[in-house]
């Protein structure tokens, strides 16, 4: 049985997730991940399992926060469903590959690999560096490619793919407002083709805790989606009225914790 405590700390995460998954278009796992790797070793799981749990329990969440932000962007006009359809194939194929990597690599080596990606993304948030005004989306074998990496790399670490497709999009001059819609779009393909990777590759998997399937724990998961998936559209909605580089900041500063916390936790004892 988990006690308040833990059941409070799933619902807090859950909340903080949605809710940014809305307001910048991220699936919610950069704050998902480092959250439920220190609730997971609270709960005594295995430590060598503990990360992959994580990130397949991550990626389960987004499956849900996607939609729920998906629907409160569309209802604003703000997804591209053209970049986003033409970015869908590379994205299922990248997600698959992904998750196969992620079972052959160690917790410890994951979680180096996912502070490495928060810290660049958190430095990305700050620069806010402007594109070149000629610059355009490319074409379907350039946007194809660009999903197979976004894919890839998001099933890799359990990240819904807003990191990287909303710098991605502004890069190419797409608004903001609609980079934010369109990334929650794509993050729906994203968290189908890494959940079922995360599920495959953990089935049958020896010294999993009760309650898992392959290497997404239901309990954890079902606590979080009570609350992500109310925020998420309350994130959404705050989205399209407050300023955008005011929010990239505080979610800078939100990954810049986050990554701290972890990197404690790898090398502070």
């Amino acid at each position: 049985m988990m006690s308040f405590a833990v059941i409070a700390a799933y619902l807090l995460t859950g909340g903080v997730a949605g809710f940014f998954a809305g307001l910048l278009g991220v699936g919610g796992g950069v704050v998902v991940v480092p959250m439920l790797a220190i609730l997971f070793a609270e709960q005594g799981f295995p430590a060598r399992e503990v990360l992959h749990l994580a990130l397949g329990t991550s990626m389960a969440t987004i499956l849900f926060t996607a939609l729920s932000s998906l629907r409160a962007h569309h209802a604003h006009q703000a997804v591209l469903w053209p970049v986003m359809r033409r970015l869908t194939p590379g994205i299922l194929l990248g997600t698959l590959l992904g998750a196969q990597l992620a079972a052959f690599v160690s917790s410890r080596t994951l979680s180096i690999l996912f502070v490495g990606f928060m810290l660049f993304v958190a430095g990305q948030m700050i620069a806010e560096r402007r594109p070149q005004p000629g610059r355009r989306l490319p074409g379907w074998p350039g946007l194809s490619l660009a999903g197979g990496v976004i894919g890839a790399f998001s099933s890799l670490v359990a990240i819904g793919g807003g990191a990287l497709t909303v710098p991605f999009l502004i890069w190419c001059n797409v608004r903001p407002h609609q980079a934010i819609g369109t990334s929650a779009a794509v993050g729906l393909p994203i968290a189908v083709g890494g959940t079922l990777g995360y599920i495959w590759n953990g089935w049958g998997h020896a010294g999993l805790p009760p309650g898992s399937l392959g290497f997404v724990y239901l309990p954890g998961l079902g606590i979080i989606l009570l609350a992500s998936v109310l925020t998420a559209q309350s994130g959404a909605r705050l989205a399209h009225r407050l300023p955008i580089r005011v929010l990239r900041r505080i979610f800078a500063g939100l990954l810049l914790l986050l990554s701290v916390k972890m990197l404690w936790r790898l090398y502070g004892n």
